[in-house]
């Protein structure tokens, strides 16, 4: 079976430690979706890493680690993480697969992505300027190049019929030139290092190994309100990151999906543009960042911070059909009372419990539901009847709204700051 691993904010909900914790039972981690936007942070002997690219089953030294198709991949970034992560890991290309389906980012893909943004003015959406949204413009426009495109003797053709393509484009803008010929060099240097992986025909790979009963756990990015259908559009990503992502983002039918964690923060934080209903641009937000060191993995941006929106909460579990709810962070919280809930949207004076089809053009007011605080450090709990009381509530609350258990509480960065509730 295939067990799904997905966020369920706008992305930055600890999915990295949760899928090392996770894939000490698995055997094989896969990344379906996303690019080198993505930020997985986890700790290793105290060393703090950030996975873009590279499932965050790297570290666990019997899991095997592909990166599926429905990833588009930076061939520069990723050689720099392999570099990175070999020393501390030094069987992980071994261990490292990569689908031939998934599509390349290319130096002019970052040119457009830049000058498309700047282009935007006070519209921006907030994009990383890394060169995803345009590589996925040209996937769904058929016009792509592929990981097995490297293979091929013309493919230094195929790249400068491409780069024509993007110089075009380009002119339409009226920003400031761009010298994104700096950036070929490395990257047909990082073509070179990227033949020499293990790049496979990764639906039949993965299809071998279901059929020898392997376990395998299919990791998203960014989070579910990021969605470029069910999201808040148009301030998401270029991709499906929900649960149905799966199946076009690794070649498996949905008869191969088991359980899906969900996972979300103990409050909500976004980076970048977009919508942000339970928002706080005062004191409270500025210490939620303090406290919770919310700084972008990728990016370092400061991330706005808000109370936990459970109307979001329960679309996004809708959405991807959560069996299981993992909340991060909670020790962020332990300084704050009382404590916050968005349980409905006031909409215009119509009260509701369901996302609006537009929270761009919709004026919304949260309705909160208030919590005491709780009264000792839940950093320092190591199991669940340790948790306060106070928290334990909050959590059942939690439960009954979303109609979902909580499996997993985190109480730290810590790799063995993890609470397994059930």
């Amino acid at each position: 079976m295939i067990d799904v691993l997905l966020g369920l904010q706008w992305g930055d909900e600890g999915k990295g430690k949760i899928v090392d914790f996770l894939a000490a039972h698995y055997d094989i981690i896969a990344r379906f979706q996303g690019g080198p936007n993505a930020g997985h942070t986890l700790y290793l002997k105290g060393e703090k890493v950030v996975l873009h690219t590279i499932p965050s089953g790297v570290f666990q030294t019997h899991c095997l680690n592909l990166i599926g198709n429905g990833v588009v991949i930076d061939p520069v970034t990723l050689r720099l993480e392999i570099e990175k992560i070999l020393p501390l890991c030094p069987d992980m290309l071994s261990r490292l697969y990569v689908s031939q389906k998934a599509h390349l980012i290319l130096p002019t893909h970052r040119a457009l992505d830049a000058a498309s943004e700047a282009a935007k003015g006070a519209d921006k959406i907030g994009s990383t300027l890394k060169g995803i949204g345009p590589a996925y413009m040209d996937k769904t426009g058929r016009n792509g190049l592929r990981v097995g495109d490297i293979l091929s003797p013309n493919f230094r053709e195929k790249y400068n019929k491409l780069t024509q393509k993007h110089l075009q484009l380009l002119k339409q803008y009226d920003g400031p030139t761009i010298a994104w010929e700096q950036w070929e060099e490395p990257f047909f240097a990082a073509i070179e290092h990227m033949r020499a992986l293990q790049l496979v025909n990764a639906e039949y790979w993965l299809e071998n190994h279901l059929k020898q009963g392997k376990k395998i756990l299919a990791e998203g990015a960014q989070g579910s309100m990021l969605d470029v259908d069910f999201g808040t559009y148009p301030f998401v990503t270029s991709s499906n990151t929900i649960a149905a992502g799966v199946c076009s983002g690794l070649g498996v039918a949905p008869s191969w999906v088991g359980e899906v964690y969900g996972i979300t923060k103990a409050y909500c934080t976004r980076v970048g543009g977009g919508p942000f209903p339970t928002e706080l641009e005062d004191a409270t937000g500025d210490a939620l960042r303090a406290a919770g060191h919310e700084f972008g993995a990728t990016t370092g941006r400061p991330r706005r911070c808000g109370w936990i929106d459970l109307v979001a909460l329960r679309y996004a579990i809708m959405l991807s059909g959560v069996t299981k709810l993992i909340i991060t962070k909670t020790d962020v919280l332990d300084s704050f009372t009382p404590l916050m809930a968005a349980t409905a949207y006031n909409v215009n004076g119509t009260v509701t419990k369901e996302l609006p089809y537009d929270l761009c053009e919709t004026g919304i007011v949260p309705v909160y539901e208030t919590f005491d605080g709780w009264d000792k450090p839940i950093s320092t709990c190591t199991t669940y009847d340790e948790l306060p009381k106070a928290f334990k509530d909050y959590c059942t609350f939690i439960e009954e709204y979303l109609e979902v258990r909580i499996s997993h509480v985190s109480n730290g960065t810590g790799r063995d700051q993890l609470i397994v509730i059930s």
